[in-house]
């Protein structure tokens, strides 16, 4: 079967899924491999649930009586059907990348366009090569803009959310020092990132850029721009003094009081509104999205307690936003702890990185810091206040009777560490 025979399956059908969990009456099932299943196996249960059709590419699998068709490869069909249904949509679509801060920026943008438009966004962390097709299929045909996240861990993986989002706008939120082993240094971060600025300036598209990161003014010379910046720029947003630990910031003489902490978001923030603006939103509008919008997953997200309050950073991590997040966090009044996690996908410079951190926390002085992790385990930083834990089970067995209660708590780590589950636990 083709792409276009699949497409017209899917106009009649419009529901697309690869799990049989989660299986929708008269969806098309896609039967992707991995490295502990074949999705093939699983056709005939599809159909029996109430999928109208199957995508299968093992051939002993099809039966075409039953609506299971054969395809050369299920993942090429699927995000080929994806570039059909893209095709299909005229209307602007938004890409973002970057190394810190992609999800938040994307809530954000959605938040601010939502006050005007019918916005479709990229849901959790459904942004690989699987995930962007899968969002992009799960578009309603009213939908006016179109808003989708673009993760990578090697190169030339941006290059093909490219060919299949097909974004008019494109923004990277920032290179930072995330996923080093795969894209194999600094220095290969930034050209897998900039695998977007390509796309856009293959096809005379447009980059929104944030003046005051000078590797997106140095990647972008030769495309079509909208800029914002603190002083400069198309569109200027200031910071504002705020009376609590989030961040305010000015556009046009207005004040807006966001639900965000950490300077770090000052850039997602001001994308945001660049967009609203460039999108003929009011800065009422833009003021109300953004003001509505409060972090609950486990990014910069702030839980208050009893006497004490959680500063829930716990998504993921990197060298890069586990700096940001401990600078920022040395701004908070009163006493403060840090329960720092391992961070992966480093490689080589795993042992060096986490002893940065490990010293820099060391060095803003918090009453306490808690070291979870092999990596960290590995660290040669010693001090009085630092205390070294095998993993999350050794750490809530040591909170029943040695934790020591500050006024504010930082939890930063991978997401493989699973540290969003301490917030129970304290």
């Amino acid at each position: 079967m083709n792409t276009s025979a699949i497409f017209e399956l899917f106009l009649k059908n419009p529901k697309v899924t690869t799990d049989t969990r989660n299986i929708e009456k008269n969806s098309i099932f896609f039967a992707l491999k991995g490295a502990n299943f074949n999705g093939n196996s699983f056709a005939n249960q599809a159909i029996e649930q109430g999928a109208s059709a199957a995508i299968v590419d093992e051939k002993k699998y099809e039966n075409q009586n039953k609506n299971i068709f054969y395809v050369d490869d299920a993942l090429f069909a699927l995000q080929d059907l994806a570039r059909a249904y893209r095709n299909y949509l005229k209307i602007p679509f938004i890409g973002l990348t970057g190394s810190n801060g992609k999800t938040t920026t994307k809530e954000l943008i959605a938040a601010t366009l939502k006050e005007k438009f019918k916005v479709h966004f990229t849901y959790g962390n459904l942004n690989n090569h699987i995930g962007v097709p899968l969002t992009i299929l799960s578009i309603p045909d009213d939908t006016e803009i179109a808003v989708i996240e673009m993760g990578a861990n090697h190169q030339k993986e941006i290059e093909l959310l490219c060919s299949i989002a097909q974004p008019n706008f494109g923004y990277i939120t920032n290179f930072g020092k995330a996923h080093l082993e795969g894209f194999g240094g600094y220095e290969g971060v930034i050209k897998g990132k900039s695998e977007l600025y390509d796309y856009l300036r293959n096809n005379h598209r447009t980059a929104f850029i944030n003046l005051q990161d000078p590797i997106q003014v140095e990647k972008t010379e030769d495309i079509d721009i909208i800029s914002f910046g603190t002083e400069s720029g198309k569109y200027i947003i200031a910071p504002a003094s705020s009376d609590s630990d989030y961040i305010a910031v000015a556009v046009d003489g207005v004040k807006i009081q966001t639900n965000l902490t950490g300077s770090y978001n000052f850039s997602n923030i001001s994308c945001a509104i660049a967009i609203g603006k460039h999108f003929g939103l009011s800065i009422d509008e833009i003021k109300n999205g953004i003001e509505k919008y409060t972090p609950t997953n486990n990014r910069s997200q702030i839980i208050e307690k009893e006497g004490y309050k959680i500063i829930m950073d716990a998504y993921n991590a990197n060298p890069s936003s586990m700096e940001a997040s401990l600078k920022n966090f040395s701004t908070f009044k009163g006493t403060k702890t840090v329960i720092l996690g391992d961070m992966f996908e480093l490689g080589e410079t795993s042992d060096l990185e986490h002893n940065n951190i490990a010293r820099l926390a060391l060095d803003y002085g918090f009453e306490y810091i808690y070291l979870l992790g092999k990596h960290f385990q590995n660290t040669d930083i010693q001090s009085n206040n630092i205390i070294k834990l095998e993993n999350k089970e050794e750490f809530t067995n040591y909170v029943k009777s040695n934790f020591k209660y500050t006024d504010s708590i930082l939890i930063k780590g991978s997401h493989g560490m699973r540290l969003d589950l301490l917030s129970d636990v304290l």
